[in-house]
């Protein structure tokens, strides 16, 4: 087991600085087609939660009341085997282009890249020019293009979203801020910048940023081309930390939160099971970085329950603004034409920044629990509540386990595809691009001189189709930071460097076993060592520079962050 006291400082890199087979379907659109035929094709929207945990919505197993994402899920189809990557730029980066990190530009992030990775091709740490936008693509066949929300893709000229397919945005180029001002949460940020297209901007006095998100997202949507189909692009900060939530939400949560974490996890785990998302009988890995309860004094149990209550009314608030965003749609009559997309960009985060940065955090925010969450405080909930986001699933972000990778997926659209089912069906981040453009009638709009998409489109699935959008045989890859995952089939092959593990490859069947519990490597070794010569032949097409043996990504950060310093100077 490792050492606990590995575990805090070195988790802050999981967010810190953070980072074809196509279905055929309907005809080609292109702008010189008449207004009727392109008013026709379906809009989309995608709503993407910042550190979400599996189990953190209603419709997934929650305590937390989220309507507006549940009546989604009950119009929809939700996958409960849906993976993306363990942090959130590379997730980000796949899910608009359908390409793997590797190849687009986030071969790794910035800030922990090891030595050997600066300047090879793929690890430029930002979006490079080698790959399309699906809003790209969109936007060059006759839609409307919108994102309001985190960028985190680059933050040169020619990396804003208004140069990567976007007609209208607001966003933040950092991995977050504060929720309620213009201010950062890490001492290596002098600040947070947003954007207005190409032009920087201050926030309004009354800023908060799930509610000024959905009004840029609405507003957009109000002033478009009724012409046109749209894509729209709603990228959250909720719940990534600061945690902050209004006052009145958090009091309304708090009762429920004062019995700890093993009572809210094993209540979790029942609705999953009940709902169909997770195997019964399950035994949850018990980490060594989960406090127990009943040790805590009463004071810890009091600042604790508090916390978390502020992390259920940040998801409050979001739902809130989605049910907002949803009943505009509905009175515009965009509602019946529109898909939508709701997930996560990975795994809930454990860090506990005021222990890593405590003169930082200390200097600039209050941490007193009469104020948690509100203007000027500072909280996030650490890894005994992080495993709770996550029940039943192991680990969290950062790492290659099911608890860094798993995210909740519901895609909504009724008039085509099937309502309230779940799919057990293997799916990743680089399957949304196909799938949109399938769903668009785009698929051979791609532009044939980038680097090619490699997900799968999941309609088949989607419409019942098809049973799985991969087949036993196809080889589904991750890697970031010499952590690692492999998918064939129900079984997964997974390595951890440290502070999440020792290194050392192990195979799992995720399907029984989606805890990975127990290590088939010894009593299934044929498949697994056929499962690391696939990851062999992966690290060889996304031309994969491994970071060194003795990579620790804690030291890279702190280099990496005074050759920053230098460079600035």
């Amino acid at each position: 087991m490792l050492q606990l006291k590995w575990f805090t400082p070195a988790l802050v890199i999981t967010s810190l600085f953070l980072n074809i087979q196509i279905v055929p379907a309907a005809n080609l659109l292109s702008p010189s087609n008449d207004s009727k035929a392109v008013s026709t094709a379906p809009n989309f929207l995608i709503i993407l939660a910042d550190d979400l945990g599996y189990s953190d919505i209603s419709s997934f197993g929650s305590e937390i009341d989220t309507p507006g994402i549940d009546s989604l899920a009950q119009g929809g189809v939700k996958f409960s085997n849906f993976h993306v990557a363990a942090t959130c730029s590379p997730t980000r980066s796949m899910l608009l282009t359908g390409v793997d990190n590797h190849l687009n530009g986030l071969g790794n992030m910035g800030i922990i890249m090891d030595d050997n990775q600066f300047g090879q091709p793929g690890y430029e740490g930002v979006l490079n020019n080698s790959v399309e936008t699906v809003s790209s693509i969109l936007q060059r066949n006759g839609y409307s293009t919108y994102l309001s929300g985190k960028w985190h893709l680059g933050m040169q000229t020619d990396n804003l979203p208004v140069n990567r397919g976007f007609d209208q945005s607001i966003s933040l180029m950092e991995t977050g801020a504060d929720n309620w001002e213009k201010k950062p949460y890490l001492p290596h940020n002098k600040t947070v910048h947003y954007f207005d297209n190409a032009n920087e901007i201050n926030l309004p006095e009354d800023f908060y940023s799930s509610d000024y998100y959905t009004d840029n997202i609405m507003g957009y949507l109000q002033q478009r081309d009724p012409n046109k189909p749209f894509f729209a692009y709603l990228a959250f900060t909720a719940v990534h930390y600061p945690h902050q939530a209004p006052k009145a939400l958090t009091e309304k949560y708090l009762a429920n939160y004062q019995d700890g974490w093993d009572v809210i996890k094993s209540k979790r785990y029942a609705r999953l099971v009940q709902l169909g998302l997770m195997p019964p009988g399950l035994e949850a890995l018990q980490l060594p970085t989960v406090e127990k309860w009943s040790e805590l004094s009463k004071e810890d149990q009091a600042y604790r329950t508090k916390q978390m209550a502020v992390y259920a009314a940040m998801i409050k608030r979001m739902d809130y603004n989605i049910e907002r965003l949803l009943s505009y749609l509905k009175q515009a009559d965009l509602f019946d034409n529109t898909v939508i997309m709701f997930m996560s960009d990975n795994g809930a985060d454990n860090n506990e920044i005021e222990k890593i940065f405590p003169d930082y955090i200390q200097n600039n925010f209050t941490t007193d629990i009469e104020t948690l969450g509100e203007k000027g405080s500072y909280t996030n909930y650490g890894p005994s509540w992080e495993n709770v986001s996550m029940t039943p699933l192991s680990w969290y972000k950062g790492s290659a386990s099911e608890g860094g990778m798993r995210s909740p997926l519901i895609v909504h659209y009724p008039k085509q595809l099937q309502q309230d089912v779940v799919t057990h069906s293997f799916s990743y981040i680089t399957d949304i691009v196909p799938t949109i453009l399938d769903l668009a009638g785009l698929t051979n709009a791609v532009d044939k001189n980038k680097v090619p998409i490699v997900g799968r489109s999941q309609v088949g699935v989607l419409t019942g189709a098809n049973e799985t959008v991969y087949t036993d045989q196809d080889v589904v890859a991750y890697e970031l930071a010499g952590s690692a995952a492999l998918f064939k089939g129900d079984h997964k092959l997974v390595r951890n460097f440290p502070p999440f593990g020792d290194k050392q490859w192990r195979l799992f069947n995720i399907k029984t076993d989606p805890v990975e519990r127990y290590d088939l490597a010894t009593t299934q070794p044929k498949r697994f060592q056929k499962m690391l010569l696939d990851y062999q032949v992966y690290q060889g097409k996304v031309n994969m520079v491994e970071v060194t043996d003795d990579y620790n990504v804690i030291k890279q950060l702190g280099k990496n962050l005074k050759r920053n310093q230098d460079h600035h100077h």
